[in-house]
């Protein structure tokens, strides 16, 4: 009997010896492979600029690559950008509400699915000295303007249009972007300008300002992240993900900004040394322009004041329905 117990008790010894060396070290479990992260041609419409912070702060925080995004910024400063985002050649820009309506009116299927600018940053500057406060002392002044088209010229347009000022009670001179240097040396009275450019250079510079901002007369709607129709309908994920990761770094962007200024001088070296605190003035001024309650959100009042004064002024033929011109469905980040 003893031994019978004996070789039970060897015989299921030798049962638990083989069982844990079954269970002794093994291969760790394969790691999921993860698909390649889908690559993004973003197009800027400008150079690399400070202004384009919340895009260099999503890249460093690494928000584009938990969207499984890789972003390549480019800078081609393409001036059909809209044609190229509705022919399908581009899926995602940067671009202004008025493009957006422009690009509409010709049948190109573009939608804007991101407000980055919660004001339109197009105003008038002059030299304190010939005191021009409001839009309408500039009749009769000689005002210089980069091009008659382009945001610029579009602000300028519905500047005069809210007062009331007909064109032909102005002299309009196209001066190329030499706005500051036009005002200092005094070839004309006031110029218009983008509002976070040349004001900034010109107070840094210790001139003492006016400054007409187009958003004070007009509710325009301004740049923003635009797609085509076919990535909203087939790679709607695709979208909500760069919307997520931009959304991210704007509002980091604005929380932080003196971490978002260090990030801009990896992307933008030349902001640093003699640069710095002409450039660090440039995005805080930029924020401001930034800021709101609810960033990303898009106003259907300021759609619809916008189509309609670009038909007031001859700029399309008939306006297109609104729902077409911009979304909310991937502004879903709570606010």
């Amino acid at each position: 009997m003893r031994k019978t117990v004996r070789s039970i008790l060897n015989s299921l010894l030798c049962l638990v010896i083989v069982a844990l060396a079954g269970c002794g070290p093994s291969q760790p479990p394969a790691t999921p492979t993860l698909p390649a992260p889908e690559e993004i041609t973003l197009a800027m419409g400008f150079i690399p600029n400070v202004q384009f912070a919340p895009f260099y702060v999503a890249e460093d925080k690494g928000y584009f690559a938990e969207e499984n995004l890789a972003i390549n910024f480019d800078y081609g400063m393409e001036t059909d950008l809209l044609k190229l985002v509705g022919a399908g050649e581009l899926r995602f820009a940067v671009a202004s509400g008025d493009q957006v309506i422009l690009a509409r009116a010709q049948g190109l299927p573009v939608t804007y699915i991101l407000n980055w600018y919660r004001r339109f940053p197009v105003c008038v500057v002059s030299l304190q000295e010939k005191d021009i406060t409001g839009a309408k002392d500039l009749v009769g002044k000689r005002v210089g303007t980069p091009a008659t088209e382009g945001a610029s010229y579009i602000g300028w347009r519905a500047l005069l249009h809210a007062e009331g000022i007909d064109e032909a009670q102005v002299n309009l001179q196209v001066i190329g972007y030499t706005q500051v240097a036009s005002l200092t040396e005094g070839r004309v009275d006031a110029a218009v300008c983008y509002a976070l450019n040349e004001p900034v250079q010109l107070s840094q510079a210790g001139y003492s300002i006016n400054v007409i901002y187009v958003d004070d007369y007009a509710n325009l709607v301004s740049n923003g992240l635009i797609t085509n129709e076919q990535t909203i309908a087939e790679q709607p994920e695709l979208a909500q993900g760069l919307v997520r990761a931009v959304l991210r770094g704007l509002r980091y962007t604005i929380e932080h900004p003196d971490e978002a200024f260090a990030i801009c001088k990896e992307h933008v070296p030349e902001i640093a040394g003699d640069n710095e605190s002409l450039q660090k003035a440039v995005l805080l001024e930029s924020i401001k322009f930034w800021q709101g309650e609810r960033l990303g959100y898009s106003d259907r009042a300021a759609w619809e004041e916008s189509q309609r004064f670009m038909r007031q002024i001859g700029l399309i033929d008939a306006e297109v329905d609104v729902e077409k011109l911009f979304t909310n469905q991937f502004v879903v980040e709570p606010q």
